[in-house]
């Protein structure tokens, strides 16, 4: 008598997750951020915590080195990062240069391979209980290093609110991961543009309206926003965000690649957000009398100054 009760639970959990996730972007990494698409945004006040990896996106993989930079040497009497584990640990390198440097010794003064040290049992001890100690220290450095907070980007703190705006941010950094690219300046009135394509992305939804869509988003995310569209469709689904309101957004990056400019902004966003059946408009999931909350981060794409559009959609936590 109770196994179709489980089987309704379980089914019930089963659809959770993708119902929850059921507005623009799908709760999903999606899209493409130029030369910085595999690199985490700087954490803002807005977004804290560390952006999730892109998981959708046309993007073959992280850029390649330029020439310049693969010529690149170190200064002198500085390790070479690229050039085995040896140049990255000093230590290690003179350590075995003088276990070889003894055992040299040994050869010429015919007494063996290993006649400094009191026999190969002995040097095979040392070595392992060096390599111990020496893995035992990167363990901990590398953790101390992780537990380390990144600092936020300085944006715009107070949030895009329009009575925020009255003074323009500071410039953002550019030029991560040694891609070719350079910082520049958003405005207020780019904020706004970026507050109005927040709500036009979701009244668009709202409509299923790709044509809507097109004229803020790239050909990539209008790919993506519509395959959503046909999923929950052919479930028999339909998703609405309704009464999008911005409650606090800061700038997280911006930056110059050739023609193209790119800014991530962290957004923490409030709506009505509901999942009906399309065969009777049974909700399924959500509450149509209760606003819920969401934090992303949107990056947008101009080109020599043309309209900013969406191009990535990037989850947080």
């Amino acid at each position: 008598m109770r196994r179709p009760a489980l089987f309704l639970a379980a089914a019930v959990l089963a659809l959770a997750p993708a119902l929850a996730d059921a507005r623009p972007g799908g709760g999903t990494s999606t899209g493409s951020r130029g030369s910085r698409t595999y690199s985490a945004p700087p954490a803002t006040t807005t977004a804290p915590n560390a952006a999730r990896p892109m998981e959708r996106s046309m993007d073959a993989g992280r850029p390649a080195a330029t020439a310049g930079q693969q010529a690149a040497r170190p200064p002198i009497g500085q390790p070479n990062p690229a050039g085995g584990f040896f140049s990255r640990s000093p230590f290690m390198a003179a350590m075995m240069g003088g276990l070889i440097g003894v055992g040299l010794g040994g050869l010429l003064f015919g007494n063996g391979l290993f006649a400094g040290f009191t026999g190969l049992g002995s040097i095979l001890g040392l070595l392992l209980q060096i390599g111990l100690i020496f893995l035992v220290v990167r363990l901990v450095m590398g953790f101390i290093r992780r537990r380390q907070p990144q600092p936020a980007m300085a944006g715009m703190p107070q949030g895009m609110a329009r009575e925020a705006m009255a003074s323009p941010p500071p410039v953002a950094r550019g030029g991560a991961g040694g891609a070719p690219s350079a910082a520049i300046q958003v405005t207020p009135a780019d904020f706004q543009a970026f507050e109005a394509a927040l709500r036009q992305v979701n009244e668009a939804w709202n409509r299923q309206d790709e044509a809507g869509m097109r004229a803020v988003v790239t050909p990539e995310m209008l790919r993506y926003f519509g395959d959503d569209l046909a999923d929950l469709d052919r479930r028999g689904l339909r998703n609405e965000t309704r009464d999008v309101k911005l409650e606090q957004g800061d700038l997280a990056e911006a930056w110059r690649e050739g023609s193209r400019e790119f800014a991530t902004v962290a957004m923490r966003f409030s709506m009505v957000d509901v999942t009906r059946r399309v065969s009777d408009g049974t909700v399924v999931e959500g509450d149509p009398n209760r606003r819920t909350e969401a934090t992303e981060l949107w990056t947008f794409l101009r080109v020599q100054g043309g309209p900013w559009m969406l191009s990535a959609v990037q989850q947080t936590g």
